[in-house]
């Protein structure tokens, strides 16, 4: 089938275009539409600007409508970010210190508009690195090098109570402050390590005197122990030689003694007895009679009457 052309009055052909004309409508379209959808990312927050003044509504995570060529959106991120820094300062009795810092912080979803006002995107440059040190200068002057080591938790949390003093105002939260080290000049250093030394040497040296007491004492403790055992033992057999002795008196009776005298002489009269004093008198005839103060005894017959005058 023939088809009919429409001619201009030159004779040429005459184009259609309407159909160009809806091909650039519809790319306009999507072109404008594309510029009225914006996506703010999770964990951000979108601040709108409208001919690049900043408006006071902010746009949330998720999909939101704006007025194209007119309003853009600019993404500040809520997640907790990471600032480390080294730093150094000195301390109260005027050791230099040197240290290295870690800040974990975040920005308040509802600050977010006013940080990007006053600070812009670069806010941890310009806020948190001046702030930051200057907030580990002012705690670490409060502390003798020595605190410094060992109480280093109590001055990240003094540290850490500036920062919040400071950057809260900005919508700046503070997660966590780390001090990650110390490191002193050598001079400090090397005096840390003779006190240290010293301090184990004291301490080695006390352990041993205590421990020479204690084994002194168990020592002691043993022998008065053993002397009391000793004593208790002297006193046990001194008390059955008291009650034996008791029991044995209790059993000589004369009979029994003069029994026993019999069964022990040998037929030889004693030369020695005792006194009613106590003293042992020798009582050996032999040597009486050849004693030259000795004088025998005389006899002297007994007169015995008569029979008769006795009888009478």
């Amino acid at each position: 089938m023939a088809r009919i052309h429409e001619l201009n009055s030159d004779g040429s052909v005459k184009r259609n275009f309407k159909g160009v004309k809806y091909a650039i409508i519809a790319v306009i379209a999507l072109v404008i539409a594309g510029s009225s959808l914006t996506i703010v990312p999770a964990g951000n927050t979108g601040v709108v600007l409208t001919m690049g003044k900043v408006s006071a509504t902010s746009f949330q995570e998720g999909a939101h409508f704006k007025i194209p060529f007119v309003q853009t959106v600019e993404n500040m991120s809520n997640k907790i970010q990471v600032y480390e820094t080294p730093a150094s300062a000195v301390s109260k009795d005027l050791q230099t210190v040197s240290s290295t810092l870690a800040v974990n912080y975040r920005l308040v979803s509802d600050k977010s508009a006013d940080m990007y006002k006053n600070v812009g995107l670069d806010y941890q440059t310009i806020l948190i690195t001046p702030v930051v040190q200057e907030c580990f200068k002012s705690a670490t002057a409060n502390y003798t090098a020595e605190q410094l080591i060992t109480e280093r938790q109590t001055v990240a949390d003094d540290v850490k109570t500036a920062l919040e003093s400071k950057l809260k105002d900005y919508g700046i939260y503070i997660e966590k402050f780390n001090i990650v080290n110390f490191d002193f000049s050598t001079e400090f250093n090397n005096a840390i390590e003779a006190k240290q030394v010293a301090e184990q040497n004291l301490l080695k040296t006390k352990t041993e005197q205590e421990q020479a007491i204690v084994i002194a004492n168990a020592e002691a403790e043993k022998k008065v122990i053993a002397a009391k055992a000793e004593a208790e033992a002297i006193m046990a057999e001194a008390q059955a030689n008291a009650d034996a002795n008791e029991l044995l008196e209790k059993s000589l009776t004369p009979k029994v003694i003069a029994y026993q005298q019999i069964q022990k002489w040998n037929g030889v009269l004693p030369k020695v007895t005792g006194s009613d004093n106590g003293m042992l008198v020798n009582i050996d005839l032999d040597d009486i009679e050849s004693s030259p103060t000795y004088t025998a005894p005389q006899y002297t017959p007994e007169v015995v009457p008569e029979t008769e005058d006795f009888i009478e």
